[in-house]
């Protein structure tokens, strides 16, 4: 069944969107706008892919920036995993196939970052190589083109729909065919109010004929997302300055400073928390002040609601004489002004953001 295909690159060759990724399609510019392209929707990425590509035009000028920098361009885009990749992934890249970015799908799956959907949209755009590419929008095209009553969260469901997409991946235009389907999925075959009238591809489309669009894809319900409360201080010393902290790289937010503090465990209070977290984290000893603000935030799996307290600092705990790293990357006092120069996580900006607003009633 690949009928569909002839009016599917039609209606793209008239309406595709004018995007700054597809008016230079290197490998470079595909696979750096595919990685920012993951979980986030497109009118976020393209200011952030045109700052990006204008401070690193080549894989050479970013695998040579130091993480700290890449991280700072990428603060506000989220899931920060994707900026460790991308660098990780250029110095692999530089170091290991002398600069030239792979082409074939098996040696693409071998970079960070890259997995099945992603190397196929790098193959096939970039490359013009017949690799499937398989995303949420094209799965969503294929069980109501086919009517397929599966659940698609289920292992053999998906191994079926690649087989599905590998099947009918055409040699001759392939990228504009993966892309044209990306589109599909985006503008007109939507999750929820499906615009079939405008589909070019109504016609063999089964779900359509069926009327089943709308339970299309199946998927089992989702189990409630998990909540957490979690304590940060604002911790000054004599000089007024704020004691940040830089998260571990190898984790959630790896690599962003933040203000330091942790999650709330059960028969804690808040203040509690925020004592234990800074004694375990920097060993340092604090009196909990006034709650200074809350911001709730929400993770891909989990979300948090983050309480913000005024601290007064009363030293590192003995035998220290500062500080310590030791949950930590490193930490730093930084005067109000230069915490623009460090990278944060949403919630912490938030709370940066109240900052300067309450240093503005004040003058």
């Amino acid at each position: 069944m690949t009928d569909f295909i002839p009016p599917l690159l039609a209606w793209f060759a008239r309406c595709r969107a004018d995007l700054p990724w597809r008016r230079q399609p290197t490998p470079y510019h595909v696979w750096l706008a595919e990685i920012m392209l993951q979980q986030t929707q497109i009118e976020t990425v393209i200011p952030y892919y045109q700052r990006f590509i204008q401070r690193y035009p080549s894989i050479q000028t970013l695998a040579a920036a130091p993480i700290d920098d890449v991280l700072k361009l990428w603060e506000g885009l989220g899931y920060y995993r994707r900026a460790h990749n991308l660098h990780q992934a250029a110095n692999i890249i530089l170091n290991e196939h002398g600069g030239v970015f792979p082409s074939s799908v098996e040696t693409l799956l071998t970079l960070p970052g890259i997995g099945p959907y992603t190397a196929g949209a790098i193959a096939s755009i970039a490359f013009d190589l017949p690799a499937a590419a398989l995303d949420g929008n094209i799965i969503r095209i294929f069980t109501r083109l086919l009517d397929l009553d599966i659940d698609i969260s289920q292992h053999a469901s998906r191994k079926q729909l690649w087989q599905i997409a590998a099947d009918r991946v055409p040699t001759k235009q392939p990228g504009d065919y993966n892309q044209a389907l990306m589109e599909l999925g985006q503008r007109i075959c939507r999750p929820k109010n499906p615009r079939c009238a405008e589909c070019p591809i109504q016609a063999h489309c089964q779900a359509f004929a069926n009327g089943s669009q709308a339970e299309r894809p199946v998927r089992k319900k989702r189990p409630a997302i998990p909540h957490y409360d979690v304590a940060a201080g604002l911790i000054r010393d004599r000089a007024g300055r704020l004691l940040i902290a830089q998260r571990p790289l190898d984790g959630l937010l790896g690599g962003l400073w933040e203000f330091p503090g942790g999650k709330r465990e059960a028969d804690e209070s808040l203040a509690e928390c925020l004592a234990r977290e800074l004694r375990e984290e920097l060993a340092i000893q604090v009196e909990v002040g006034e709650l200074f603000q809350v911001v709730n935030h929400a993770f891909t799996h989990f979300r948090i609601t983050l309480h913000a307290f005024d601290c007064r600092y009363l030293g590192p705990i003995p035998p220290y004489a500062e500080p310590q790293a030791l949950q930590a990357r490193r930490w730093a006092w930084a005067r109000q002004a230069e915490l623009k120069s460090y990278s944060f996580g949403r919630a912490d900006r938030k709370i940066i953001e109240s900052l300067v607003a309450r240093q503005a009633q004040l003058f």
